[in-house]
């Protein structure tokens, strides 16, 4: 069906899925949360999808699949991955769904503060205003007299930043590692790591709560999937701003099926924080472009 489509056309319709599976993703959690599923097994049923994914590349190439120089690395890749997962997927409890998908977003402002001195990459001007401006958007979502959960907030600022793990090792990774090596230890070391936390916090599900989790297990790994394809057929500067359509099917899902309606403020402030990472997400791009 996209073959005939331009490469950026293409790519943005790629993002636009994407997106959409992001906030199906999203509200997928919210309802495992209602349903008493704990965020552990949610994070291991993840982590076993992701296996999953690359279990007939594995079958296909054996434990070569697993060869690297660079075994620590993809470790820490794992482990931010494992946070990450963890620290979003718990923010959906205190806080509203569009809230913690806004809050999500400040990912691009942390990997700007560390870019320079992690990576050694020189950041313009523009990156710098969006970082700021995503900073002054959260202050306005955190105004005094606010009732959003500071836990929550905690919660997703905390995932935004070990987002920056993720961000910042793959850039590495990806200089010297396939995408399938990648993705390989990623599923490793996270179903390693929250394993025992998971049989720790393990409850009696039922036969619905057992297929819904299995379905989560099996379509969370295809977001990863579907952006890679996007950057492959579509110029990043084009296709990016396609990722925030999530932040209006999770506000709209949020209304109509829990009745969740932030207020003005915090809508002034998700307004900051998007305008910030749409800046900071096309400098970027096109930055990378320019090389």
């Amino acid at each position: 069906m996209l073959q005939g489509l331009s490469g950026n056309l293409r790519g943005g319709a790629l993002m636009a899925l994407a997106a959409v599976l992001f906030a199906a993703e999203a509200l997928a959690i919210r309802f495992m949360n209602q349903r008493g599923i704990p965020v552990e097994v949610q994070v291991f049923a993840r982590s076993i999808g992701q296996l999953l994914w690359v279990a007939p590349l594995v079958a296909a190439s054996g434990l070569a699949v697993f060869r690297t120089r660079r075994p620590g690395l993809h470790v820490l890749r794992g482990c931010s991955s494992l946070l990450t997962w963890g620290l979003y997927y718990a923010s959906f409890g205190p806080l509203d769904l569009a809230t913690a998908t806004v809050l999500s977003f400040t990912n691009v402002m942390f990997t700007t503060l560390l870019a320079g001195p992690v990576l050694g990459e020189k950041v313009d001007r523009w990156r710098w205003a969006g970082t700021v401006a995503g900073f002054i958007g959260v202050a306005v979502m955190l105004r005094p007299g606010t009732t959003v959960s500071m836990l929550g907030v905690a919660l997703a600022l905390g995932s935004a930043a070990t987002w920056c793990g993720i961000t910042l090792s793959s850039r590495v990774l990806a200089q010297t590692e396939g995408n399938t090596t990648i993705m390989a230890w990623v599923g490793l070391v996270t179903t390693a790591g929250v394993a025992p936390f998971a049989v720790a916090a393990r409850v009696p599900l039922g036969l619905f709560d057992a297929a819904f989790l299995t379905g989560f297990a099996l379509f969370t790994p295809g977001i990863i999937w579907l952006l890679t394809s996007a950057y492959r057929y579509g110029e990043a500067s084009a296709i990016a701003p396609f990722q925030y359509l999530r932040l209006v099917v999770v506000a709209a899902f949020g209304w109509a099926i829990f009745a969740e309606v932030p207020d003005g403020w915090t809508w002034a402030g998700a307004a900051v924080i998007l305008s910030g990472a749409l800046v900071i997400t096309v400098a970027e791009a096109r930055k990378r472009q320019s090389r």
